[in-house]
């Protein structure tokens, strides 16, 4: 049997510049894409020459439904809007029971939206909200 935990019920517990944000559902976004620069070498025409160039990180985006943690959001916000500085951060991905199965340090985080809940009494799903960062780029931890 295998010793890994396969993210089937995982939550994302967010915290930045020192500020813990709650728990998420759900985190989507991580990523980085490099961007290629082809360059043609004069007299090989057998192939061209393929260069890395500039790093680009997604935004990140996180969802949960509407707790107690959402005035954490709002004061997070509040704070940030009056003087936007990026802090660094990390995102740590936990178990049902909230044991931690691995993190992400992430650097540079500003806000990029917020999402608060839409409540319709013919609806009977949760409330939920949206929080979508940018950063400057992350790191496993």
């Amino acid at each position: 049997m295998t010793d890994n935990i396969f993210a089937t019920s995982v939550f994302f517990r967010l915290a930045i510049g020192g500020n813990d944000l709650g728990a998420f559902h759900t985190c989507s976004g991580m990523g980085a894409e490099v961007e290629m620069e082809s360059y043609a070498e004069g007299g090989n025409n057998g192939f061209t020459w393929q260069l890395p160039g500039r790093v680009t990180w997604s935004n990140i985006t996180l969802t949960r439904p509407v707790t107690t943690d959402t005035a954490k959001i709002g004061r997070w916000l509040d704070e940030t809007l009056r003087r936007v500085e990026p802090k660094d951060g990390e995102i740590v991905a936990l178990r049902p029971d909230l044991s931690r199965i691995i993190g992400w340090q992430v650097f540079g985080i500003v806000p990029v939206r917020w999402q608060g809940p839409s409540f319709d009494p013919a609806n009977s799903a949760a409330a939920v909200e949206t929080l979508e960062i940018a950063h400057q780029g992350l790191l496993p931890s």
